[in-house]
C-alpha cells in the first residue's frame, strides 16, 4: 500500500521554515511540487468517496486553484509578519455551501512534529459565535454527546485558544457547558505522528477521524441551518 507523504515532505517544510523566501522557494519548488502539493492532492482525490458516504454536502477537492488545499504563501497584507510562506501544508474538506455562509469544515494539517487532522469552526464572525453559543444553550444533551462523549474526548481534544475571559453576556454562569459558552472558535482535533503521516495506512486513518468527527461536524452544521 503506497504512501501519500516522505521524509522529503518534512525536509522541505523545514527547509522553507528555515530559509523563507521566494530565491529558496523557487529553487525548491520542484521537491515542494513532489512531496507536499501532489501527494496531498492525490490524498484529498481518495478521501472523497469517504467524505462522501459520511456526508453528501462536503467535498474534498484536489483542484490547485480553488480546492480544499490552502497556498503554502502567506497573505501578509495585514500582517506584521511579512515572511512569505508558511511552514505547513494545510487542506480543508469544506462543505458546499461555505462561499455562501459561515460552515464547518474537516481539516488535515502537514507540519514536522505538528500533524493533526480536525474539524470545526475556527475564527468564524461574532455573529455566528452568537449562533453556535445559543444552540449549545439550548441543545445541551446533544452538545454533550456530540463533544464530550467519554469515547469522543478519549480520541480528541477541544481547542481551547482564545477563550473569552468573561461568561459571554446573556447566559446564567452555572449552565453545565458555559466554559463551552466562552470558545470563540468551536473545533475538535487529533494529533498524528510523523510516522503516521508517511505511512501506508494514512487515509485509513483519515477515514476513521472523518467518520469519529461527522457527529461533531453534524452538531455545528445544524446550530448554523445548515445542511449535513
Amino acid at each position: 500500500m503506497a504512501s501519500y507523504f516522505s521524509d522529503k515532505s518534512f525536509r522541505f517544510l523545514r527547509g522553507i521554515a528555515r530559509h523563507n523566501e521566494r530565491a529558496w522557494f523557487h529553487a525548491h519548488k520542484a521537491d515542494y511540487e513532489a512531496h507536499v502539493r501532489e501527494p496531498f492532492q492525490r490524498l484529498l482525490g481518495d478521501l472523497q468517496p469517504a467524505l462522501a458516504a459520511i456526508s453528501p454536502h462536503y467535498r474534498s477537492e484536489p483542484r490547485a486553484v480553488g480546492g480544499s488545499m490552502f497556498r503554502i504563501q502567506r497573505d501578509t497584507r495585514f500582517a506584521s509578519d511579512k515572511s512569505p510562506y508558511k511552514g505547513w501544508q494545510g487542506a480543508r474538506l469544506f462543505h458546499y455551501r461555505r462561499r455562501e455562509v459561515a460552515a464547518p469544515s474537516f481539516y488535515i494539517h502537514l507540519e514536522p512534529g505538528e500533524c493533526f487532522v480536525g474539524a470545526g469552526l475556527w475564527h468564524p464572525e461574532t455573529h455566528t459565535q452568537r449562533k453556535v453559543r445559543q444552540f449549545i444553550f439550548e441543545n445541551p444533551g446533544s452538545w454533550a454527546a456530540a463533544a464530550h462523549a467519554p469515547a469522543f474526548r478519549k480520541r480528541y481534544e477541544l481547542g481551547s485558544e482564545d477563550m473569552l475571559v468573561r461568561t459571554p453576556h446573556g447566559f446564567p454562569a452555572d449552565f453545565e457547558w458555559i466554559d463551552d459558552l466562552r470558545r470563540r472558535s468551536f473545533t475538535a482535533y487529533r494529533m498524528l505522528d510523523d510516522a503516521t503521516m508517511t505511512g501506508p495506512r494514512l487515509r485509513q486513518a483519515i477515514e476513521r477521524d472523518l467518520a469519529a468527527l461527522a457527529p461533531f461536524v453534524d452538531y455545528l452544521c445544524a446550530s448554523l441551518d445548515l445542511e449535513f
